[in-house]
């Protein structure tokens, strides 16, 4: 095999656009908390790039892609990344630590997804332990299962069952989505759920996040092609296209629903979107893609109420975006997959049968009761042993002060207001007999 440097540098410039999506995460999420929660919101993204960077690089990587065993997860044979250095470490058409970067970028923001479920009221050091247990025993084997490929001798879901997932429905949103609802139910509702307001305190910060993930996305999808070609650009296309019309039915649904179109909605629209169609931008055409993103809008729209309905509070509709989203979007590759897109599959709608959607119905399945019941346990441990859930009177102050010791805006209320005027220096008396502000004060006082 033969490094070509194109295909190199999409790989690297890809991972780099993943990499930025968690920060984006932390935004969109830390916009849709409360104000007392706001750095903890951003802080649980952001210490999963330290923590999983440090567990993909010991073992991470050789679990997920080094060797078969069982047909679950790999093997230790490139723990520390042994041997990868070497100019003849070559994976495709690129470098294999190419490849490695680009993997790892999935790895952290996997986990980063679930926190949206448990905003408000975890501890810090739960959540840490909670994303080492999880990244180790859910996500290395789940990522191995679908994407490490060897004619057969690979991974049970992609190698062996022939489900698709271009770049992560199930591996990444419905197996965080899943993970999301167990922590949701060991954790518990909110004080003052369903009662309170809870509503996102800052929409310019979501906004912003929304963007970024939106960008960092072609890097999430197309970057999976591995390789500069028309993969990469069929993908890229697709990703486009279902995010836009997500957008829009979203927001024909809230509009129909609730009689307005906002902000928060177009954002979570677009979300969806993209979540739905990351394991099938490489199996539908652009036209396919249109149709899935509307419906995709649409119908993770209509998810979201479900917390309501059945009585867990999940924070940032981790479950009705990414359970939702990334379970419609694998289905649909058995619908409205077509041969002549990079993933060669035909879906139902295609002349395909039902063949392919039972595949997908099946991996999606298992990754959910897996993931779900590992979290389940796992948060449960966590909690009776040192502590998940934060105690009620500070979950009342805020998580931010009780687990970091600040606050995200420094407001300077009336009574500093009344101190700083009584404090400034006193005003100088002109020739003319008149008073006027001292220079130091200035336009400020």
């Amino acid at each position: 095999m033969t490094i070509v440097p194109g295909d190199t540098a999409w790989v690297l410039a890809s991972a780099a656009l993943v990499m930025l999506m968690t920060p984006g995460l932390a935004f969109f999420y830390g916009g849709m908390v409360r104000v007392k929660s706001v750095l903890n919101m951003m802080m649980m993204s952001f210490i999963t790039i330290a923590v999983v960077t440090v567990l993909w690089v010991v073992v991470g990587y050789s679990l997920t892609f080094a060797g078969d065993t069982g047909h679950v997860i790999g093997d230790f044979s490139e723990v520390g990344l042994k041997g990868l250095l070497a100019p003849e470490a070559v994976s495709g058409t690129t470098p294999t630590l190419a490849f490695v970067a680009f993997q790892l970028m999935f790895a952290i923001i996997t986990p980063a997804l679930i926190s949206g479920a448990i905003a408000d009221r975890a501890t810090f050091r739960g959540w840490i332990a909670f994303v080492v247990g999880w990244t180790l025993l859910v996500y290395f084997p789940v990522a191995h299962s679908v994407w490490f490929l060897d004619d057969g001798n690979g991974g049970w879901i992609g190698d062996k069952l022939k489900a698709v997932d271009f770049a992560g429905g199930t591996a990444v949103h419905l197996n965080a989505g899943a993970a999301a609802l167990a922590l949701a139910i060991v954790l518990g509702k909110r004080i003052g759920w369903k009662k309170d307001p809870m509503r996102p305190h800052s929409l310019p910060l979501v906004i912003l996040g929304a963007g970024l993930l939106w960008f960092g996305w072609f890097g999430f999808n197309a970057g999976s092609a591995l390789s500069a070609g028309t993969t990469a650009a069929v993908t890229f296309v697709n990703t486009q296209a279902a995010t836009a019309a997500a957008v829009i039915g979203w927001l024909i649904v809230e509009r129909i629903v609730h009689g307005k179109a906002t902000t928060l909605g177009m954002a979570s629209g677009a979300v969806a979107g993209l979540v739905a169609i990351t394991p099938s931008c490489g199996a539908v055409s652009p036209i396919g893609a249109l149709i899935l993103g509307l419906a995709a809008g649409a119908i993770c729209c209509g998810a979201v109420s479900l917390k309501y309905r059945l009585g867990f509070d999940d924070s940032l509709d981790v479950v009705g975006v990414h359970f939702v989203g990334g379970l419609f979007g694998s289905l649909a590759i058995g619908l409205l997959g077509t041969a002549a897109a990079p993933s060669a599959v035909d879906g139902l709608f295609y002349g395909g049968g039902v063949t392919q959607l039972g595949r997908q119905a099946l991996a999606n399945v298992v990754v959910g009761l897996y993931s779900f019941t590992v979290a389940f346990i796992l948060g449960k441990v966590i909690d009776k042993t040192i502590g998940f859930r934060l105690k009620e009177e500070d979950e009342v102050t805020g998580v931010d002060q009780v687990e970091h010791a600040e606050t995200a805006y420094d407001y300077l209320g009336s009574s500093g207001l009344r101190g700083a005027l009584s404090s400034r220096p006193a005003a100088a008396e002109t020739e003319n007999g008149t008073t006027e502000p001292s220079e130091k004060e200035g336009v400020k006082a």
